[in-house]
């Protein structure tokens, strides 16, 4: 506590200057694009495909002639292949004789001698302006290449649209974790934004990427020429490879990682022996606030920034500076640049075709596809990228059934692609069955350790189900495997549905989340849980009412559920079907099964599912004893995972026999008299009821167990709801044969004729071939890179 308050009153002084500062800086930047929208134009001109057989390698050196030692032989070897490429050696003012030692030793080797630092950026770009090539490869001077690492750079400019092409980096030390591997991303989060690298092997050929590292990257020199190279606002250095990834993106051109180019990078630079920690930690706030004052034009973004800055400031004036935390000092060592800033802002937004928020969306591998690449209006095998939240194999719940006998069907029809979710490692093992019909299929072993916040908007179920690895699987498999249609399946996995304008984005509602929890509020027992339960519904209904017009398919179990959605969602009408995924193949299930055991009542579900625990209960407690009045000697088997203990129940005749899990379930089905579904909360189709038909064991169930299955007492099972009427219909079926045997084989035949995964998954492919040809043929044959900027040009 002393030392926060020391602090704070060291840092009294800045907080007292710094909303002056801030509010001096909001209104010079709203006054610079207030001029630019009266007196400003874009700068269109045509993109040219740059000659890719030779190079220019620029490698700036300030100090580094042993490092020129090293790595020089490596930069002259790697070009020979390649003949007219060059070598500049920008020697920014060294005093260790490196230029002498370069010309003395290397005389091929062309040696820029500037008086004094430019520092990496204006190095560079005085590197640029000599090199006589088409396409300059920037390094930095502690980096070593590969023989071939240019031809692989070199192919990635496919077209006139392609700024730049990162190199592959590996560190010079394997023993240290890979910090920098070339395939960089970004995304806008607290007010900024924030940088990285991805390691992943699975990206094998030309991938997107946010920017190219400065030191380890080829650009098309005349697209870089006219961005005006690297920006001397954010000397002395830092950032400017990003600043420069972010315009070309901006600009409506492309930045790519060519995982086959590799380098090694020593890490023995010049800046981290130069200088201070805290004097680079203080330039590298500075240089991201002078990043968002140059480049962000969306106001929401950029008044994010400023409220970021200002808390940031306060908190670090508190508790310390923290590594990606706006401090004071750097808001203030921005806005001494601010005059600057406003010319750059200018610059900018006088070569910016696209929109911020398009330029982060445009990055990831998955609007990349949708955006840049060709596709088939009429696909003869769609590619599915299939994502589940659970296990699948063996399939257990209700929802596996579904999503199992799905894949297998789906298959038949199309090129499958599947990401699985697991609990454990173990499950690893019985899902590789997919592999037999899927074409790929990529494991992540569920972990989320952190409880959401009582307070947070995001339901319990959609956090438990959130982790980048899962977003970044789904954009990555999405271009690598070309995907035509994303299958998300169940509400939780909603959240990583986008707006796509060629590719299909379905979600599958298993059931209907926030329906399904609004049913179960009059079974929560003691006041804390329907607290928490009313709160987990409203978070719910506002999530799912609005990612619901994300997606391009919404598929519901039933036409019950699809009525009560569109009640929400009238205009989402046409976008929701029911009927094209909840089913099972009829052809395992043996019919009629027999012989029966008499007398004999089966319940069937996992216990990890609340309205399974609620209808057990009910079921126990309310009916079971009205059946044992009449048939004394009647037996319950409960089957399910996870199962309550027995003295959860009233079992005074010791009339239940709990079995737990049961792997194979069809020999109960064959064998016992009736099937009770005493279900009186949750939402969809139960899974166990088709299995039940399918199998031809008359069936007992509540109105709502039966829900999109049944509409009529007796028709293919028989609907009580109050307990006496349940009990009346269970005695009825164990002691009428005739009546029960009948029931039965219209339940079948009802099965075979709607609810066959073979007749339903023909006409979910059908649904996609139609939306694939909807949303291309709007879309059009992929548009020229001009193009592609108009239509965001016009939205600005």
């Amino acid at each position: 506590m002393k030392a926060s308050v020391i602090r704070l009153l060291r840092a009294a002084p800045l907080l007292i200057v710094l909303p002056a500062a801030m509010f001096v800086s909001v209104l010079a930047l709203a006054l610079t694009d207030f001029w630019w929208m009266i007196f400003g134009r874009r700068r269109i001109d045509t993109d040219t495909l740059p000659d890719t057989r030779s190079a220019s390698l620029v490698i700036p050196n300030w100090n580094g002639r042993d490092l020129l030692e090293r790595f020089l032989p490596s930069w002259v070897a790697a070009i020979a292949g390649h003949p007219g490429s060059e070598i500049i050696i920008v020697d920014n003012g060294s005093s260790d004789g490196s230029a002498e030692w370069v010309r003395a030793n290397y005389p091929q080797v062309q040696v820029l001698a500037l008086p004094e630092n430019l520092g990496f950026g204006g190095g560079s770009n005085a590197g640029f302006r000599e090199a006589r090539n088409d396409i300059v490869v920037l390094l930095n001077s502690d980096m070593r290449v590969e023989p071939d690492f240019l031809a692989p750079l070199l192919a990635g400019f496919t077209d006139e649209s392609v700024f730049a092409v990162s190199c592959q980096i590996f560190l010079g030390d394997q023993t240290k974790r890979r910090e920098e591997t070339g395939l960089t991303e970004g995304w806008w989060q607290d007010g900024a934004l924030r940088v990285g690298h991805r390691e992943d092997s699975a990206v094998n050929r030309l991938f997107p990427c946010l920017y190219g590292g400065g030191g380890s990257c080829a650009f098309d020199r005349r697209k870089l020429l006219s961005l005006g190279g690297f920006d001397e606002l954010l000397a002395p250095f830092y950032l400017e490879d990003t600043d420069l990834g972010f315009m070309a993106w901006k600009r409506g051109w492309k930045v790519l990682y060519q995982p086959a180019s590799i380098v090694h990078h020593e890490h023995r630079g010049t800046i981290g022996r130069s200088f201070s920690t805290d004097y680079i930690e203080g330039v590298l706030q500075k240089n991201f606030i002078l990043f968002t004052w140059k480049n962000i034009h969306e106001w929401d973004k950029l008044a994010g920034s400023f409220f970021f800055a200002l808390a940031g400031s306060v908190v670090s004036a508190w508790s310390g500076e923290s590594r990606g935390r706006v401090g004071a000092r750097g808001v203030l060592r921005a806005t001494r640049q601010l005059r600057e800033a406003m010319r750059s802002r200018w610059r900018a937004r006088s070569m910016a075709m696209i929109s911020d928020t398009e330029v982060l969306l445009r990055s990831r591998p998955a609007i990349f596809r949708d955006r840049f690449s060709a596709m088939d209006k009429a696909p003869a095998r769609p590619r599915v990228l299939f994502v589940s939240p659970y296990p699948i194999c063996p399939p257990t719940h209700g929802g596996g059934v579904f999503m199992y006998y799905t894949l297998r069907e789906l298959a038949q029809h199309c090129e499958v692609h599947a990401i699985v979710m697991l609990d454990y490692e173990s499950q690893r093992a019985a899902n590789e069955e997919l592999r037999a019909f899927c074409r790929s299929v990529e494991f992540v072993v569920h972990r989320n350790d952190r409880n959401p916040h009582l307070a947070s908007i995001t339901p319990h179920a959609v956090h438990e189900f959130y982790t980048p690895e899962i977003e970044w699987l789904i954009q990555r498999q999405i271009l690598l495997h070309e995907i035509d249609v994303l299958q998300l399946e169940y509400t939780a996995l909603g959240q990583y549905a986008r707006r796509f304008r060629r590719v299909v984005c379905a979600l599958f509602e298993h059931d209907v989340y926030f329906q399904s929890i609004g049913r179960s509020l009059p079974f929560m027992r003691g006041p804390i849980q329907r607290v928490k339960a009313r709160f987990e519904y409203i978070r719910a209904i506002r999530f799912e009412l609005s990612l619901l017009p994300l997606c391009d398919e919404v598929q519901v179990c039933t036409l019950e559920n699809k009525n009560y959605l569109e009640g929400f969602l009238p205009n989402l009408a046409p976008r929701i079907d029911a009927g094209l995924r909840a089913g099972v193949d009829t052809s395992l299930y043996a019919y009629p099964g027999g012989p029966r055991r008499p007398k004999t009542m089966l319940f069937l579900g996992s216990f990890r599912h609340i309205p399974n625990q609620v209808a057990l209960e009910w079921f126990t407690r309310e009916v079971l004893p009205l059946v044992l009045e009449t048939i004394p000697d009647a037996r319950l088997l409960v089957a399910g995972s996870d199962p309550p203990p027995r003295h959860a129940f009233r079992d005074p005749n010791n009339a239940i026999d709990l079995l737990g899990f049961v792997e194979d379930i069809q020999p109960l089905l064959a064998a016992c008299a009736v099937f009770i579904c005493p279900i009186r909360s949750g939402s969809g189709v139960r899974v166990k009821l088709l299995e039940a038909f399918a199998s031809g064991i008359p069936v007992v169930s509540t109105t709502l167990g039966a829900e999109g299955l049944a509409r009529r007492d007796r028709e293919f099972c028989a609907l009580a709801d109050d307990p006496r009427a349940f009990a009346d219909s269970v005695i009825r079926v164990l002691e009428d044969s005739e009546f029960a045997s009948e029931m039965a084989c219209r339940a079948r035949r009802e099965v075979e004729t709607n609810w066959d995964m073979g007749v339903i998954t023909a006409r979910l492919v059908e649904r996609y071939r139609g939306l694939i040809s909807e949303k291309r043929s709007f879309a059009g044959t992929p548009p020229t890179p001009a193009q592609q900027r108009l239509p965001d040009l016009q939205s600005q």
